[in-house]
């Protein structure tokens, strides 16, 4: 009979029997997208975010403590988090694991308290909340959750079956909500992605047999790395960080999550293999890098260091991983670093063509992602330490990264990160344009948020699915071409989708046109499409450049 109470060695079980459940029907849910376009990507966003987590869970053993269990939800989550669907439900996680993190064991109510955390925690990240989402699931299984612990359950079980009961019927009422998703046929793919977890965690509760081969978990047991059982074999070959380095900080300030994850990130810049084990006074490192002094000196920020260790693993690589050399125990120093300039610039890209352009416009660093792989916040954090500036602009340029890149600016402690809330690659290009470097900061800041409203963007694809949006009757291998606020043509020629889609954003305002064709897209047929418009619309300057992109055949701007 299952228990009452959930121990931290239970809510481990369940947690990874989520992520386990998630993966399983991650490409079911990538099919929920209400556009019919080829690039679907809420599962494999939530999966990613929460896998993250999962490997840290399933590095802490069989018998974790609940404050170990929670930190390692929680950071993994923030940190792997992709997509908007992927950070609303690392913040759910966030808030559910904050209100555990003190428990021995958890009672009904106290999981009641726990999942309306979770959804406050999450409403409060989204600027503007829309319901007949993920949020909106989430919030229908915590009211219920309290209904019945306020009706006084006693039964564990009936409760979590109740409660996700209720959180289905909740989500089987999304098209309801939002009209888009009746329209298409489906219900919300985030919210469904939630309900994936939450059954995973109900099965593991009712010890149900689970298998859990698709979860690896990271390197570390909490006290030192395992051996790669590949390492042996690869260790004649090239290494890529040739220090191993290990030691214990003894911490001389507070030491919050922000300040673990920005460590990691650091950590991440510099090397792999990366173990960050923080306790209530200590923190338990190891890296593989190339400069041991860099993670020394950045470690010293934060307290004394002990039981520093480093191998050369170049010269020790018939040695198991973690043995210390007896030869061999002097740090790398580290490079004295150039004084950081006042801004840098980020951007999320994707083709060759469109990364020139960044690059030639002064962005320090693309970030390779865009609409079929979406960034994750430790991503975006790993990107902002590389970029030696004390203001860094970040250019998310698609509307399901701009939630990751606000949570890595939360979480950035040492510069100033400023996130333009790009929507699409023109709009990207438009706000780096306008840059001034003879302006302050937030004068800048003020004058990209204003130009990239002005620009209009049109995006043509193809149909993978019949459907209907927008009144419009779309079949499979349709082309379609997408504005900024639905569907503006759909036909099976893609030369004339594209023009009546650049015809439906062009008013007597617009002065510029401009077209980046795609890797599917031979220059020529792009010089035909130039000229046609041209054609149509004499009073328009119009540029066509190479853009590389996949996917989208053209993504073109009118302002």
């Amino acid at each position: 009979m299952a228990s009452n109470i959930i121990d931290a060695k239970l809510l481990a079980k369940m947690f990874l029997a989520g992520a386990n459940n998630l993966e399983s029907h991650k490409e079911w849910i990538n099919e929920l997208n209400v556009f019919p376009v080829p690039d679907g990507d809420t599962g494999t966003n939530m999966t990613m975010t929460i896998m993250s987590a999962a490997r840290e869970v399933a590095a802490l053993g069989e018998n974790p403590d609940m404050v170990t269990l929670c930190k390692a939800i929680s950071s993994g989550s923030l940190r792997g988090a992709r997509g908007n669907s992927g950070v609303i439900l690392s913040q759910l996680l966030r808030g559910f694991t904050k209100a555990l993190s003190d428990k021995t064991e958890i009672n009904i109510e106290m999981l009641s308290d726990a999942l309306e955390k979770g959804v406050e925690t999450a409403y409060k990240a989204v600027m503007k909340p829309k319901e007949g989402t993920i949020l909106t699931v989430a919030r229908g299984g915590a009211e219920k959750a309290r209904e019945l612990c306020d009706d006084g359950i006693a039964d564990m079980e009936t409760f979590l079956q109740q409660t996700i009961e209720h959180a289905e019927y909740v989500l089987s009422q999304t098209p309801e909500m939002l009209p888009v998703l009746k329209q298409a046929g489906v219900v919300d793919s985030g919210g469904q992605g939630l309900i994936q977890v939450v059954k995973g965690a109900f099965d593991a509760y009712q010890g149900k047999e689970i298998d859990y081969s698709s979860i690896k978990p990271v390197e570390t047991t909490g006290k030192v790395a395992q051996v790669s059982s590949s390492y042996t074999a690869q260790a004649e070959m090239d290494i890529k960080f040739g220090y191993c380095t290990e030691f214990i900080i003894l911490l001389s300030k507070t030491f919050n999550i922000k300040h673990e994850l920005d460590f990691k990130a650091y950590l991440e810049s510099i090397g792999d293999s990366i173990v960050c084990v923080a306790d209530d006074d200590v923190v338990k490192v190891h890296v593989h890098t190339n400069d041991p002094g860099l993670a020394i000196q950045k470690a010293l920020q934060y307290g004394q260091l002990s039981n520093l260790k480093i191998d050369n693993m170049r010269l020790e690589h018939q040695e198991k991983l973690f043995k210390m050399s007896e030869k061999e125990e002097v740090a790398t120093p580290s490079k004295p670093a150039e004084p950081p300039k006042p801004v840098g610039f980020i951007a999320v890209s994707v083709g060759d063509g469109v990364n020139e352009i960044f690059k030639s416009l002064g962005v320090d660093y693309i970030i390779e992602g865009g609409q079929t792989m979406n960034p994750s916040t430790a991503d975006i954090l790993e990107a902002v330490d590389k970029v030696n500036a004390e203001n860094v602009f970040v250019l998310p340029n698609n509307k399901n990264i701009i939630l990751a890149a606000n949570q890595a600016a939360e979480l950035t402690t040492d510069k100033t990160l400023l996130v333009i809330p790009t929507k699409t690659i023109p709009q990207g290009i438009t706000a780096v344009i306008n840059y001034v470097p003879e302006l302050s900061v937030e004068d800048n800041e003020a004058t990209m948020l204003e130009e990239i409203k002005n620009v209009k963007t049109g995006q043509v694809t193809y149909a993978v699915r019949d459907t209907m949006i927008d009144d419009k009757v779309i079949k499979q291998d349709d082309y379609m071409g997408i504005g900024d606020a639905g569907i503006l043509s759909v036909g099976r020629d893609m030369k004339q989708v594209t023009v009546d889609m650049v015809s439906a954003m062009i008013d007597e305002n617009s002065e510029l046109i401009s077209i980046y064709y795609g890797s599917d897209v031979a220059e020529e047929e792009a010089q035909r499409l130039n000229e046609e418009l041209e054609g149509m619309y004499p009073d328009c300057d119009i540029e066509l450049q190479f853009g590389g992109q996949p996917i989208y055949y053209y993504v073109i701007s009118v302002e």
